[in-house]
């Protein structure tokens, strides 16, 4: 390793120590901002959990014979996809935070809905439920954004 890269890399880490110092200064911010984050990018992911378990539950249904879950198989694959991106900008508190949440609400909302047509079902009831609770931290964070 020459002077030059490894004065290369010490700028670069410089620069990394900055930026993540901008972000812990967030937390200084009051009114419990870092716990907003926190809780939004959880209940984010423990949505995606939840929709990546039912698709398979959804799948493990179509392959029996049970059309009727073809579009909740799409939707929470999808709902998954968007939980997975939304818990990973919240919790690095990115400035796409409020865009991804915004998203996630749409996306959790459509796959609660679809979930709640099998009421008898646990898996998707299940699925609605962290559905539910997701589309309401997304919106407390956008409320907390805002100000």
């Amino acid at each position: 390793m020459n002077r030059r890269e490894v004065l290369t890399g010490i700028g670069a880490g410089a620069a990394v120590l900055a930026g993540a110092g901008s972000v812990f200064a967030d937390d200084k911010k009051g009114d419990n901002h870092h716990e907003h984050f926190a809780a939004c990018a959880k209940a984010c992911a423990a949505c995606m959990i939840e929709c990546d378990m039912c698709f398979h539950h959804c799948a493990e249904n179509l392959a029996a014979g049970k059309k009727e879950h073809a579009a909740t198989l799409h939707t929470c694959i999808d709902c998954a996809e968007c939980c997975k991106t939304a818990a990973a900008l919240v919790a690095r508190h990115s400035p796409f935070a409020a865009h991804a949440c915004e998203c996630c609400v749409k996306c959790t909302e459509a796959c609660a809905a679809a979930c709640e047509k099998f009421p008898d079902d646990k898996h998707m009831a299940a699925c609605a439920k962290a559905c539910r609770d997701c589309a309401k931290s997304c919106k407390e964070m956008l409320q907390h954004l805002k100000h």
